[in-house]
């Protein structure tokens, strides 16, 4: 079993380097140690834990991935400079709210990771998911107007879009209707 896991590394080479380029960051550098370290946890890590096959629902492109990381970067600059203003300013705190958002795609894979940037991004929190129905529940801040929870759920639904536009599959776009 063990030896059938060490084989099945070769088509994870994508996912072990990216473990590798996290596992540097964390201690700060690349150096041979660093990496040679980062590449026996990565190892044991995907050996002893193996996700389940997400091959099928994934394809890279470069254009629109670019456009993602991007996007995400400039709404985690733009949230965390407004939750800094509310935490700073006197007077009382913005009202808060657990919404539910309905994903567009029924992939594990894509709610678990729209549920992941919708929590690193200040202000919002996933507090449920709900594999059976694909929904998220969220707690967003700064959402006490009916407004305001619908901006909040349109911005988590743009988050997934562009999510699966970078990487899903034609069949994963056209499941969620966007194909």
């Amino acid at each position: 079993m063990i030896a059938r896991r060490l084989k099945d590394l070769r088509g994870s080479w994508m996912w072990m380097l990216t473990a590798v380029v996290l596992w540097c960051l964390l201690w700060g550098g690349i150096d041979l140690k660093n990496v040679l370290g980062g590449l026996i946890v990565a190892v044991l890590v995907f050996v002893l834990f193996p996700m389940p096959p997400t091959g099928h629902e994934l394809t890279l492109r470069p254009l629109r991935f670019i456009a993602f990381v991007l996007r995400f970067l400039l709404d985690l600059c733009v949230s965390a400079v407004q939750v800094g203003y509310w935490a700073l300013r006197p007077g009382p705190q913005p009202p808060s709210s657990v919404i539910a958002v309905k994903m567009a795609s029924r992939s594990d894979f894509f709610l678990t990771f729209t549920g992941v940037l919708c929590t690193l991004i200040p202000g919002s929190v996933v507090v449920e998911a709900q594999r059976a129905t694909g929904t998220l529940f969220l707690h967003t801040f700064n959402a006490g107007t009916p407004e305001a929870v619908e901006k909040a759920r349109r911005d988590v639904l743009a988050q997934e879009e562009r999510l699966l536009w970078a990487v899903g599959r034609r069949e994963v776009l056209e499941e969620a209707g966007l194909r």
